[in-house]
């Protein structure tokens, strides 16, 4: 147990923004536990745990590049949100402005420690999927992916890649893109570097 304080020690100390919350929420666990409160401790550390997920986003948005083709990167739109339950944390990034529709023409999202995910990495290693007019499994970076036709009112089809790293997932849609053209995105995103925080 108190290697595990110190390892949430150290943690909280490389990330500056949360530090103090994370803290708080350590000195209180610590608190409660010594006290018997053990769904008081359970609760503090659930709260650490959500934190953490937070600065784990923080870095992941970071990673991620500050042009995607011709778009900048919306960084006023950027979101990390901590979840509990399905998965640690959400990270949302949009590329280019927005539409007067409201459409964004390029958005990466990545969910991160979700059990959900082990379904589509199963998917993947199906020799039949990648036969399928509306889906196409490729390699980025080396890793299987999946590419998917997506049906839109428009005449032209949009297409969206999903790329899973064991439990966490990264998309990108970029509505308006050729297949070939979304792949290529795909392959200007930092996988190596995601794969390397996620696992």
């Amino acid at each position: 147990m108190k290697s595990l304080y110190c390892f949430l020690i150290l943690l909280a100390a490389a990330a500056s923004g949360n530090a103090q919350e994370f803290t708080k929420q350590m000195t209180t666990a610590r608190t409660a536990y010594s006290s018997g409160k053990l769904e008081e401790a359970r609760f503090a550390m659930q709260q650490m745990m959500q934190e953490l997920d937070i600065i784990s986003g923080k870095e992941l948005i970071g990673l991620l590049p500050a042009k995607l083709d011709t778009m900048s990167a919306n960084t006023s739109a950027d979101a990390v949100s901590g979840t509990s339950g399905f998965a640690g944390v959400v990270v949302h990034r949009e590329y280019g402005k927005a539409k007067p529709d409201g459409d964004v023409p390029a958005q990466v999202e990545i969910i991160t420690n979700s059990p959900l995910i082990s379904g589509l990495n199963a998917m993947l290693s199906l020799p039949l999927l990648g036969n399928s007019p509306d889906q196409k499994v490729i390699k980025i970076s080396g890793y299987k992916a999946l590419v998917t036709k997506q049906h839109s009112d428009g005449e032209t089809p949009e297409f969206e890649v999903q790329l899973p790293l064991n439990s966490t997932l990264i998309t990108l849609k970029a509505p308006g893109y050729s297949q070939e053209k979304i792949i290529a995105l795909a392959n200007t995103l930092p996988i190596a570097e995601i794969a390397k925080r996620v696992q």
